[in-house]
């Protein structure tokens, strides 16, 4: 089994682009970027919640600390294949993510039934303590068509393309395939640029040039904002604490 990454600590910045200025983007990026292995590839995303999306709430006032969990593919899984649940936490703009690979039956069996893996470690550790805090279940799925880069003399440099974002409230199952209503309008798509410490000067000067600045766009947050929110209103609102 290929190795993975299960701990991340970076800054992350986010830019809405229009068509072109991707394309102009792209031609400033030649020579200074790789794309990766995976090439254009289909992420996969169910956001877990409590009954009154207190965690999505409180992520959109923008506090100094905040956390998320999700269950995440590349791909459309089967029930054998592995899969990431992910706790994702920001604390004073730093983000700290750490996730844990299972199969998609033993992430469904441990998260939809309290079921847990034979083998733990500090990352369930952590993921058992979040369930036992929040007791959050399945929200929403969200999927995006990535295109990811890494940088030539800095691999920890990466520079993500997110395009076609879908959402769907139903069949909350990754392996019931990708497809959704757009949450993103076409020909926008969203470039994340994700460094361990300050941005590069370089690279600072592309985005300068081509006008390009940063924006506070959540996937999740939009989501709820334009969809969830009016849904849980229409179904008699929040209950009360």
């Amino acid at each position: 089994m290929k190795q993975y990454q299960d701990n991340f600590q970076r800054y992350e910045k986010k830019y809405m682009l229009s068509k072109e200025q991707h394309q102009d983007f792209m031609t400033q990026l030649k020579g200074a970027v790789t794309k990766d292995d995976y090439g254009l590839h289909t992420i996969g995303n169910i956001y877990f919640d409590t009954e009154n999306y207190d965690l999505i709430r409180t992520s959109i006032e923008k506090p100094i600390y905040k956390e998320k969990l999700r269950l995440r593919s590349y791909g459309v899984p089967k029930r054998e294949d592995k899969v990431f649940v992910e706790i994702k936490k920001k604390f004073k703009g730093v983000v700290y993510k750490r996730r844990a690979a299972l199969s998609l039956g033993a992430a469904h069996r441990y998260l939809l039934l309290g079921e847990k893996p034979e083998k733990s470690n500090q990352i369930l550790q952590e993921i058992d303590w979040f369930m036992k805090m929040y007791q959050p279940d399945p929200k929403v799925f969200i999927a995006y068509d990535r295109t990811a880069f890494f940088g030539n003399d800095d691999p920890n440099l990466r520079i993500t393309f997110d395009e076609n974002i879908r959402f769907r409230e139903s069949c909350l199952d990754l392996s019931k395939g990708n497809w959704g209503e757009p949450l993103l309008n076409s020909g926008k798509t969203l470039m994340e640029i994700k460094i361990p410490g300050v941005m590069p000067l370089w690279l600072s000067h592309i985005l300068a040039d081509l006008e390009i600045f940063p924006t506070s766009y959540s996937k999740y947050g939009t989501c709820y904002k334009e969809h969830l929110f009016r849904q849980m209103l229409a179904k008699g609102g929040m209950n009360c604490a």
